[in-house]
């Protein structure tokens, strides 16, 4: 299709906009636009000449139909000073680009035609555009009235599906709403079960500590007497006793104590269950420590097919721990591989991560390893793994579980990895206070949930010259009140007064402004006031994260 005007007209009065607008809409026909866009162009077309004329300047439009639609430029002298108006600023509303050249005098519109409509030549367009009867203003306005009455026309059959439309909506509305309330009652009834369920959970455990306490209390009492009297039959006070009397007063003896070691780590057991393993830390000398266990343990079998090898890295010769536990855990993992080693080596290396500021206890033997179906499982309480070495060596399948516990107790963590047939690798790591200064005073940790702060009190051992704790937001308000803490951390969800409004009193307070404050929450993602806080997550929260929020608070107060 070669492109070329199609015809021109002068606007000189008010006759010349009604003609131009019939012209722009019979044009508009002829190139192939639908009814709206005819509409469309007349009504842009009448909105300019109009502005034009009452600007008082003579002006004239060129309709031109090329590759990109039908072209109407309304050309005025650049002089003549017209400024565009709403006219114009409609017009661009109802074709699909409009550009104003005011130093070139002229104001060009773009419709473009729809696509796949057969379009005529230039010459046919031009041919029917003559042959178009003249017209009165008289006969624009009624073809004026008549497009305005089929407009609204569509206007009102559009409402009346709007109104359809609108009460499907309300209808689909009223129906999702007693769904959503019917599911809100169940998940309401499901919360109210599982809260019930967790009391009894609760209870059950808190049944069972009991159990293992009075238990343990209990059996303690008639095997001190055994080992007493034991002690009394073969020590140098006693009656002589013939060779075959002292062995079987030995045995006795020596069940005893293995007995009462098991009830001891059952009490231990029972103690980290319900948060009341309390550690003692002091300095502890690795090397020592290491050197009394190698003496007790070192194997002593006539074959000599496994060596025990003790290595204590120089930077790693000193812990901040609680000196008992920790024997008992490098004790039992040391006991451990030996009793599962046939050949090969037993080793316990001690290192520091100077990265997460921990001293790091190997143990690592050539065994015969743990199945991978097996490696969770061998932390469950007296749970041992099936195998003909197992049925041979004698446990009662607490030592892992007691181990962990131990190392949690002291804000450690104790990780084991396995291959069956090839040895297995224990690895417990426990923090590390260098140089024995502490990282902060007193911390006051505010927290509904008793277990999360005796596990706070655990991992901030060594790090926190004292550490106290507060139920709810009023709890800390009148523990702040009392002693000033070097530190607050706040859980966001508490009871009475939840952590966003401990955490308003606190900036209101001019004493208490300038404490520094780690938030602890569910998950980061949650609303937490926007107040510029170290905050951390609950969920998967270790040792080294915790004290990485509590160094980063600090420097923010120093800063």
């Amino acid at each position: 299709m070669a492109g070329g005007e199609l015809i021109r007209l002068d606007l000189r009065d008010d006759q010349d906009v009604f003609a131009m607008r019939r012209l722009g809409r019979e044009v508009a026909e002829t190139v192939g636009l639908t009814g709206p866009d005819q509409i469309r162009v007349a009504t842009a077309l009448s909105e300019i000449g109009r502005e034009v004329l009452v600007q008082g300047i003579s002006a004239s439009a060129g309709f031109r139909l090329g590759e990109a639609g039908l072209t109407v430029t309304i050309s005025f002298p650049a002089a003549a000073g017209f400024h565009p108006g709403d006219g114009v600023t409609l017009a661009g509303r109802l074709v699909d680009t409009i550009e104003c050249d005011l130093s070139a005098g002229r104001i060009t519109m773009l419709k473009r035609l729809p696509p796949g409509r057969p379009v005529s030549s230039v010459e046919e367009i031009r041919m029917r555009i003559a042959e178009l009867a003249p017209a009165t203003a008289l006969d624009e306005l009624r073809q004026q009235n008549r497009e305005l009455a089929a407009t609204l026309e569509e206007v009102l059959q559009l409402n009346t599906e709007l109104q359809e439309t609108n009460q499907g909506v309300l209808a689909l509305y009223n129906q999702l709403s007693a769904e959503l309330e019917e599911t809100n009652r169940g998940v309401v009834a499901l919360y109210a079960e599982l809260d019930e369920k967790s009391v009894q959970i609760r209870e059950a455990s808190d049944a069972k500590n009991r159990f293992w306490t009075t238990v343990s209390h209990e059996l303690r009492t008639p095997l001190n007497s055994i080992i007493g009297l034991v002690r009394l039959l073969t020590g140098p006070g006693g009656e002589p006793l013939g060779p075959e009397q002292l062995h079987q007063v030995q045995l006795i003896g020596s069940s005893a104590e293995t007995l009462l070691a098991l009830v001891t780590e059952l009490l231990d057991m029972a103690k980290a269950e319900s948060g009341r393993l309390d550690p003692q830390p002091s300095a502890v000398d690795l090397v020592a420590l290491t050197e009394r266990l190698g003496m007790i343990l070192r194997p002593t079998s006539e074959t000599g097919r496994v060596t025990l090898s003790i290595e204590v890295s120089e930077e790693a010769s000193e812990v901040l721990a609680d000196e008992a536990m920790l024997t008992k855990i490098l004790r039992n993992l040391l006991s451990n591989g030996l009793k599962f080693t046939e050949d090969g080596e037993v080793r316990l290396r001690v290192t520091r991560d100077a990265s997460t500021h921990e001293v790091v206890f190997t143990v690592t033997d050539t065994g015969i390893g743990i199945p991978e179906e097996h490696l969770e499982r061998v932390f469950e309480e007296f749970y041992q793994v099936p195998g003909p070495i197992q049925v041979r060596a004698k446990g009662t399948g607490l030592g892992l579980p007691y181990a962990r516990r131990l190392a949690e107790a002291m804000g450690g963590t104790l990780q084991l990895s396995s291959t069956a047939g090839r040895g297995t690798t224990v690895v417990l790591r426990l923090p590390h206070r260098p140089d024995g200064d502490l990282m902060v005073g007193r911390v006051l940790v505010a927290d509904d949930d008793e277990e999360f702060r005796a596990a706070v009190r655990r991992m901030l051992t060594g790090f926190a010259s004292r550490v106290d704790e507060a139920h709810d937001g009023l709890d800390a308000l009148e523990a702040m009140a009392r002693e000033l803490p070097d530190l607050v951390l706040v859980d966001l969800l508490m009871p009475r007064m939840d952590g966003a409004a401990l955490l308003a009193r606190m900036a209101g307070d001019e004493r208490l402004r300038d404490v520094p404050v780690v938030i602890v929450t569910v998950a980061t993602s949650q609303q937490y006031p926007q107040t510029g806080h170290t905050v951390v997550s609950k969920h998967g929260m270790r040792r080294d994260i915790l004290l990485e929020a509590v160094r980063h608070a600090l420097e923010r107060r120093d800063a």
